[in-house]
């Protein structure tokens, strides 16, 4: 597995086929994929196969990272960057475990995330979007900096987009 950085808590990492359990687990909570517009994986095997097949960080050098708790390398969820070529957009993202929500690690990834976007990638924006109701992703994006940039549709829910653009120092 391929680290990719490090926050105080965390390390993220590339995903691999090994992480199937994990991820299979991850997408099998329906309060995760409440406002995702994603289905579960029918099992662990399809985890596998989709971990497999999982090639932004060939194709862009970014992705969906596995955040791995450094004092026990426990798997807590992911968080990263994503591409969209035909918005010509890098987004952010986050998912984590139920048990490990309002612990900080979707504030604390999400500024890693953004400083790699930032100062190794030389990304001028980067957005982030959720759906209006998912308040709790709402409030990430706040506190990491991000302003609000537009509505639209996402999931076929009202959703917001937030942005946030480099710094010139």
């Amino acid at each position: 597995m391929k680290e990719i950085l490090q926050t105080e808590r965390c390390i993220l990492r590339e995903l691999t086929p090994e992480d199937a359990a994990f991820a299979f687990e991850l997408n099998l909570d329906p309060l995760v994929l409440k406002y995702t517009g994603d289905g579960p994986f029918a099992s662990i095997e399809d985890a596998k196969k989709f971990l497999e097949n999982y090639d932004y960080r060939k194709l862009h050098d970014m992705g969906r990272w596995g955040v791995e708790r450094k004092s026990d390398g426990k798997l807590l969820g992911w968080c990263g960057l994503k591409y969209h070529p035909d918005l010509e957009e890098v987004d952010l993202g986050y998912r984590f475990l139920i048990q490990h929500r309002n612990e900080g690690y979707a504030t604390e990834t999400s500024l890693g995330c953004l400083d790699y976007g930032f100062n190794t990638l030389n990304l001028d924006r980067i957005v982030a979007n959720a759906v209006k109701e998912n308040g709790a992703s709402i409030k990430v994006m706040q506190k990491i900096g991000m302003q609000f940039c537009k509505e639209n549709t996402l999931h076929d829910q009202v959703s917001v987009q937030y942005e946030i653009f480099r710094k010139i120092k």
